[in-house]
């Protein structure tokens, strides 16, 4: 009949794709786990679909029904049980509809309530058709919804813009004052000229803030929600701007510091007796490296630099003369008998697109130096954020005129709905041209079922002859296991490893684009928990870097860095050691 749509069932029977039209049944009367409906427009569907229960119970099939009409998601025990009333309903109104990057068979339904089904399809192909389907109804009655809600509001609306008015006439003169101090401030003292660092200047960090509270999450899940409905499945997040609220109260540049962490460890590579040795003493300290960057169990992400912005600080690392002898009685320690080594840390924004960083650190007593440039490109992948690490860096120990490349491992944003945490994956390549030795570091990502979390295993071998001199396991932040051919084992506890506190001048000492100074009102009010505030102190910010960018590129005029020159691909330190006449060979 004209005008009527007649939805069609489409069943598999030993890989072949049979159709029927909905009210008819395969002649066999089997109910198919592989089974569902098909129409070009919004009709209710429904089909068997593996549902996650629980760690005990885990996978069960489910009859599940989609109804359009009411903008619900419905399951049964089976089929036959339809007319009785859902074991569970999904509204689906504001609701996000996630394939899942574990496997090309499942997918998340979030409601806006927080509720989530856990579903699996027999594969990717319906998973796709489930999904598509989903996601039409919930547009539908989302937009629906904000309909209505707008209607409803309109008057509400009115009344609190009115009380906000009076809230902002109250505090408008000393919020703009303080906002266009930092406008003025920064456009006016910005300058390609090099930070004055006094080291004496510098004290041991107090910066001791914990992101630990999850009440803002718990709080802001609509905003979540809202976020990721705007979102599609791989999408690049570069330029995704993402709510205050989830912000960690430090720049990236700072987080790379992070890195130096143990620098009695990155010291200690150039102590090895033997390029073998320094190579496994390399990957000790690059194992260990990872562990301090999480200021807690809850997952944030920290600012994104600003061009041009820059981050100092240093670190002292007690000398060691020969560590196996222990001070005799009456005698000084020979670890604190002596000035201590220095290292010293510089970071810099360099470029806006992409968003490049560099950092440097140094040991110049050691004759020891390492140069790093990484920006990272975030992927939205359902319930998961991927950031890929580009770049790479590279280790000089001058004193045995050797040069170890490095690269940087994936990071992944688990769990973005509920409790957020972090885990690396992929595979790390690290060589030494001259020893010939070299390195392969894999960070493994949990599998669905069974496993540890955070796994990590190494292998170091001699190029020329192949052979695997030193192999590791463990976790990343936890033990790692030291396995060597001679059939020595040495376990280091990441967790009991002494961190060293960086050394960095305060707030009133640094320049106007370091990244404290810079950002001090943005971390002053994520402290105060006053997210609208924050969020005006990020916005102006960005403002002048998009000002700024606008008027270069009207003016033809190219940014100059402060500390790092480019070269070929990368980005090098313009003052290394290596370039210094008095480490000259």
């Amino acid at each position: 009949m004209q005008g009527e749509t007649t939805a069609l069932r489409i069943t598999e029977n030993e890989g072949r794709l049979d159709v029927f039209p909905q009210n008819k049944t395969p002649s066999s009367g089997r109910a198919s786990a592989k089974s569902w409906q098909y129409s070009d427009h919004m009709e209710n569907i429904d089909g068997y679909l593996m549902k996650y229960t629980n760690l005990v119970t885990g996978w069960q099939y489910r009859f599940f029904v989609l109804n359009n009409e009411a903008g619900l998601l419905e399951y049964f025990v089976n089929e036959q049980s339809r007319a009785q009333k859902p074991r569970g309903m999904l509204p689906l109104a504001g609701a996000v509809i996630s394939p899942s990057d574990e496997d090309s068979h499942t997918f998340t339904v979030n409601a806006i309530s927080g509720e989530q089904y856990k579903l699996r399809a027999t594969d990717a192909k319906e998973r796709q058709h489930w999904v598509s389907r989903l996601q039409i109804c919930t547009q539908h009655h989302t937009e629906a919804m904000g309909k209505v809600r707008c209607c409803a509001c309109i008057w509400a609306h009115i009344d609190s813009c009115m009380l906000m008015f009076a809230r902002i006439t109250h505090t408008s003169i000393l919020f703009l004052h303080a906002s266009m101090h930092i406008y003025y401030t920064l456009n006016i003292l910005v300058t390609t000229e090099q930070e004055d660092i006094d080291a004496e200047d510098e004290a041991e960090d107090c910066f001791t803030d914990k992101e630990e509270d999850l009440g803002a999450v718990e709080e802001e899940r609509s905003v979540i929600l809202h976020l990721l409905s705007q979102l599609k499945l791989g999408m690049d997040l570069t330029r995704v701007v993402l709510p205050t609220f989830i912000l960690e109260k430090r720049s990236l540049l700072e987080m790379y510091a992070d890195f130096m962490s143990h620098p009695d460890l990155f010291v200690a590579i150039a102590d090895g007796s033997s390029p073998e040795d320094r190579m496994v003493r390399f990957v000790e300290y690059y194992l260990t490296s990872f562990h301090e960057g999480r200021k807690g169990a809850i997952a944030k992400k920290p600012y994104n630099p600003i061009i041009g912005e820059t981050f100092h600080c240093s670190w002292k690392v007690p000398r060691r003369t020969d560590a196996s002898k222990e001070p005799s009685q009456g005698s000084p320690d020979p670890a604190t008998s002596q000035d201590p080594y220095q290292v010293r840390f510089v970071a810099e924004q360099v470029s806006h697109h992409p968003p490049v960083s560099g950092f440097y650190a140094e040991c110049q007593e050691r004759q020891m130096c390492v140069n790093t440039h990484v920006w990272t490109k975030s992927k939205f992948m359902g319930m998961s954020i991927g950031v890929s690490m580009i770049g790479e860096g590279c280790l000089y120990l001058l004193e045995h005129d050797e040069e170890y490349t490095f690269t940087l491992p994936c990071a992944y944003a688990r769990s973005i709905l509920t409790v957020p945490w972090v885990e690396l994956g992929g595979k790390v390549n690290i060589s030494c041209a001259k020893s010939g030795y070299s390195a392969i570091i894999t960070f493994q990502t949990k599998p669905f079922y069974g496993g540890k979390l955070h796994k990590v295993t190494a292998e170091v071998k001699h190029n020329t002859t192949n052979a695997v001199v030193c192999r590791v396991q463990g976790e990343w932040n936890g033990v790692l296991e030291f396995s060597y051919t001679s059939g020595e084992t040495r376990v280091v506890d990441v967790t009991k490893l002494p961190v060293s506190k960086k050394s960095v001048r305060p707030v009133e000492k640094q320049g106007p684009t370091e990244s404290r100074r810079l950002w001090q009102h943005v971390t002053e009010s994520l402290r105060e928990k006053d997210i609208e505030k924050a969020t005006e102190h990020k916005r102006l910010l960005e403002e002048r870097q998009r000002t700024e960018e606008r008027h270069r590129a009207e003016t033809e005029t190219p940014w100059r860095t402060r500390y790092f020159e480019r070269e070929g691909e990368g980005w090098v330190y313009h003052k290394p050691l290596w370039k210094n006449s008095a480490f000259k060979s």
